[in-house]
C-alpha cells in the first residue's frame, strides 16, 4: 500500500496531492483507498493557459483533518554526502524527466528546494534510453555532477566505461589510417577532472531517478501548458490536472511544449543527415588502446565507440533528405551498400549487428537564442539548445545548465534571507541564461562544424568530382585534407582544453582531484606520437584469410607470435621446418615460396626467390612486389598474393576472438583494426 503526503503550495492555499510511489509505477494508480475516501472535491474552475481555450479543471482538496495528519514537516532533506539541509519554501516545477530534468531536480533538491518532476513516460524517457543507446559523459559534465552530488557522480563513474584514457580521434574511412588523434586525458588530469566515460542512458536515468526520489517524480504526467501570473506559475497536464509552483523549468527536449508556449511554434533545424545506430557484441583487437573513432568520408561518416561489457556502439551518418524509411530487413543491406569499400572497422561492425538492433532517426538541432525564458519560466538542455551529436556534448551541456540554474536560485534565496525580502525569481533566471548562453553557443557551433568537416572530407583529388573521379587512382592528397590536418592539429588541443576544462573553475564546492581508477597506460603518450607503436600494441591474433572470388582451395592461416616459429608457405609440406609449414597446390606457388616471421610486435613476409613472386596491396590500394630475401613488413587489412595470377590471395585480419556474425557466409570474419 503506497504511502501518501499532502504538500501545500508555497504561494496559495490550494492543496495538491502527490503519491510516493516506487519508480516507475503510475502515480494515479497508487493512492491509498482509505485516504482517497477522505477527500472532498471542489467545483471546477475555468483557467486559461497561454491563449489556449478555457478548460475546466478539477482541484483535489484534502479534508483539513487529513492534511494536518499527513502534512510534511519542513525539517530536512538529505544531501549527497549525508548532510541535512533545511527545506526552502520554494517550489520548483520541472517539465521532463530526461537526463537534464533529473540532474536539475537533483541539484535543486540538494540545495534544499521542494521539487516536482513531471514526466509522461519515465520508463523509457521519451524513448531515449531504449532507442538512442549509451551516452558520452565527458570530463566537464562529470565535474559538474560531482559539484551537485558526489555520491551520485561516483555511482555514474563506476557504472560507466572509461574511454578518455585511450586514443580517440579521426581516421580515413576507406583506409582506416589515423588522420588526427584526440587527447582527452591530459586536459582532464591537468585540471583534476574525471576522465570521460560512456554509460547506458537507461542506467544513468535509473541512478538519477533513485537519487532524486520517486516521491519527487510524477510519472504519466505530460506538461502541455502553463500560466505565469507574476506571483506563481501553474502547469497544466495532459490529463487535465494542474499544479502550482514558484518557478517552471522546461527540460522536455527538442520538441519542448514549454518552449512552444513561451516563444510560439518554431521548427527544429534539420542537419541534412539521417543517422543509423546500433550496438554489437564486438571486441576490437585494439580495445586496450583505442576508445572511439570517427571515420571520415564524403557526404557520410561513421562513429564507433567502446561502451564496455564486450560491446561496441556505432553511428552511421548519411547526407539525404529527412523522412526516409527502410523496408523490412533493409537497414543493414542499405548501410553495407553506402559504406561499400570502407575499411574493415566499419564493415565488420555492420556485419556484427543484428538487423533488429539497427535503428534510424533524422538529426535535428535548434539554434541557440539570446532569450531562454520569460518571467518565472526558463528552459534547459535540448529544449533551448539541442545540438548535433558530433561533439558528444548535448547531455553534457544539460548537466552544466542544471548546476548553474540551481546555483543561481540558491544565491537568490540566500540574498532574500539576508535582506529579509521575498525571493526574486526572475533575476536568477536571467543571470543563469546570461552565464550559459555564450559557452553553449560556441559548443553548439562546434558540433555543426564537426559534421561539415566529417562529411566533406576528401582524401584524394577527384573524390566527389563525378567525371573527374578517375583522378583518385593517382592518390594525390586533397589540399583540403592537408590544410585541414594542419589547422586541426594546432586548434584541437586548445579546443579540447576549453570544452573539457573551461567550466571547471566555476564549480563551487568541488575538490580538485584525480582518481587512481582514471590512470591511463604508460604508453599513451607514445601511442599519440607513433602509429607504429600503436599497431604493435594490438592485443589480438593475426590471421591470413582467403580473399577473392574463389577461395575454396585455401584455408585460414593463424600466425604465431613466437619469434622462433616462423611460417613457411610452399607447394609441398616441410616436415623438418622448425615452425608452421603450409602447403598450397597452385601452378604459381614455388616449392619454398615465402616465409612469414614475427619480431617485436610486427609481422614480416620474405619472398624466397620464388618464380612468380610475392605481392602486397596496402590499405592505400598500392600494389608492389616484395623484394627477394628481404623481410617486408605488412599491416592489418593488407592483401598478400603468392604468385602473380591472383589465385592465392589472403587478407590480413587482426581479431581479439572469432566473433559471431548474423550473416552466414563462411568467408565473413569480424573484428579488425
Amino acid at each position: 500500500m503506497a504511502s501518501t503526503s499532502v504538500f501545500c503550495g508555497s504561494i496559495t492555499a490550494t492543496t495538491t496531492i502527490f503519491s510516493r510511489t516506487n519508480f516507475p509505477a503510475p502515480i494515479s494508480k497508487c493512492l491509498d483507498d482509505n485516504f482517497a475516501a477522505s477527500l472532498s472535491y471542489g467545483c471546477g474552475l475555468a483557467t486559461q493557459f497561454n491563449g489556449q481555450q478555457n478548460m475546466r479543471v478539477r482541484y483535489v482538496r484534502a479534508a483539513a483533518v487529513v492534511a494536518e495528519a499527513l502534512e510534511v514537516s519542513p525539517a530536512t532533506k538529505s544531501g549527497g554526502s549525508g548532510s541535512s539541509l533545511p527545506e526552502k519554501k520554494l517550489r520548483v516545477l520541472v517539465a521532463g524527466g530526461g537526463i537534464g530534468g533529473l540532474v536539475f531536480a537533483l541539484a535543486a533538491k540538494r540545495k534544499g528546494f521542494e521539487v516536482v518532476v513531471f514526466e509522461k513516460d519515465l520508463s523509457a524517457v521519451r524513448g531515449e534510453g531504449q532507442y538512442r543507446g549509451p551516452i558520452q559523459i565527458q570530463s566537464n559534465a562529470l565535474a559538474a555532477l560531482e559539484a551537485i552530488d558526489m555520491d551520485v557522480a561516483e555511482e555514474v563513474m563506476k557504472a560507466g566505461c572509461i574511454t578518455g584514457d585511450r586514443i580517440n580521434g579521426l581516421v580515413d574511412g576507406v583506409s582506416g589510417t589515423w588522420y588526427i588523434k584526440f587527447d582527452t586525458f591530459t586536459p582532464a588530469v591537468e585540471r583534476g577532472l574525471p576522465v570521460t566515460r560512456v554509460i547506458s542512458r537507461m542506467t544513468l536515468q535509473q541512478i538519477l531517478a533513485r537519487a532524486v526520489g520517486d516521491d519527487v517524480i510524477m510519472n504519466e504526467s505530460n506538461v502541455i501548458g502553463f500560466n505565469d501570473d507574476g506571483n506563481k506559475v501553474t502547469v497544466l497536464l495532459e490529463n487535465g490536472k494542474t499544479y502550482e509552483g514558484d518557478v517552471l523549468v522546461g527540460a522536455d527536449g527538442i520538441w519542448s511544449k514549454v518552449r512552444k508556449s513561451l516563444f510560439g511554434p518554431k521548427e527544429a533545424v534539420y542537419s541534412g543527415y539521417t543517422c543509423y545506430t546500433g550496438i554489437a557484441d564486438f571486441v576490437p583487437a585494439d580495445i586496450e588502446s583505442v576508445g572511439y573513432r570517427v571515420f571520415l568520408g564524403h557526404k557520410q561518416y561513421f562513429v564507433s565507440s567502446d561502451v564496455g561489457g564486450g560491446k561496441m556502439q556505432w553511428y552511421a551518418f548519411h547526407k539525404e533528405p529527412p523522412g526516409g524509411v527502410d523496408g523490412p530487413s533493409g537497414k543493414k543491406q542499405r548501410l553495407l551498400k553506402i559504406f561499400e569499400g570502407w575499411c574493415d572497422n566499419v564493415i565488420d561492425l555492420l556485419h556484427a549487428t543484428d538487423e533488429e538492433a539497427m535503428l534510424r532517426r533524422d538529426i535535428y538541432d535548434r539554434t541557440p537564442t539570446l532569450k531562454w525564458g520569460k518571467g518565472r519560466v526558463t528552459l534547459l538542455g535540448d529544449s533551448i539548445h539541442a545540438m548535433q551529436p558530433n561533439m558528444g556534448q548535448g547531455g553534457c551541456m544539460a548537466i552544466e545548465d542544471s548546476y548553474q540554474l540551481a546555483l543561481e536560485l540558491d544565491k537568490a534565496w540566500q540574498k532574500s534571507i539576508e535582506s529579509g525580502t521575498p525571493v526574486d525569481i526572475v533575476s536568477p533566471l536571467k543571470s543563469y541564461e546570461i552565464k550559459r548562453r555564450l559557452r553553449v553557443a560556441v559548443i553548439h557551433g562546434m558540433a555543426r562544424m564537426a559534421a561539415i568537416m566529417a562529411s566533406t572530407y576528401k582524401a584524394y583529388l577527384g573524390v566527389g568530382l563525378g567525371p573527374l573521379s578517375f583522378l583518385t587512382k593517382f592518390r594525390i592528397p586533397h589540399p583540403g585534407r592537408v590544410g585541414g590536418r594542419i589547422f586541426i592539429d594546432q586548434a584541437m588541443p586548445l579546443m579540447l582544453s576549453w570544452v573539457l576544462g573551461g567550466n571547471s573553475s566555476k564549480l563551487e564546492g568541488r575538490t580538485v582531484c584525480c582518481r587512481l581508477s582514471d590512470k591511463a597506460s604508460d604508453q599513451l603518450k607514445k601511442w599519440f606520437e607513433d602509429n607504429d607503436a600503436l599497431e604493435r600494441a594490438l592485443g589480438g591474433e593475426w590471421f591470413l584469410l582467403p580473399h577473392g572470388d574463389d577461395t575454396s582451395a585455401l584455408q585460414t592461416i593463424c600466425l604465431s607470435r613466437d619469434e622462433d616459429k616462423p611460417c613457411i608457405i610452399g607447394m609441398v609440406f616441410h616436415e623438418d621446418f622448425p615452425g608452421t609449414s603450409i602447403a598450397i597446390s597452385s601452378p604459381q606457388i614455388s616449392e619454398q615460396h615465402a616465409c612469414i616471421s614475427y619480431k617485436d610486435g610486427a609481422y614480416f613476409v620474405t619472398d624466397l626467390w620464388s618464380e612468380h613472386g610475392t605481392w602486397i596491396t596496402d590499405n592505400g590500394r598500392k600494389r608492389y612486389r616484395v623484394l627477394p630475401n628481404l623481410p617486408t613488413r605488412f599491416h592489418p587489412s593488407d592483401v598478400i598474393e603468392f604468385g602473380a595470377d591472383k589465385k592465392v590471395v589472403f587478407r590480413v585480419k587482426v581479431m581479439k576472438t572469432p566473433q559471431r556474425t548474423t550473416d552466414r557466409k563462411k568467408d565473413e570474419v569480424l573484428e579488425t583494426v
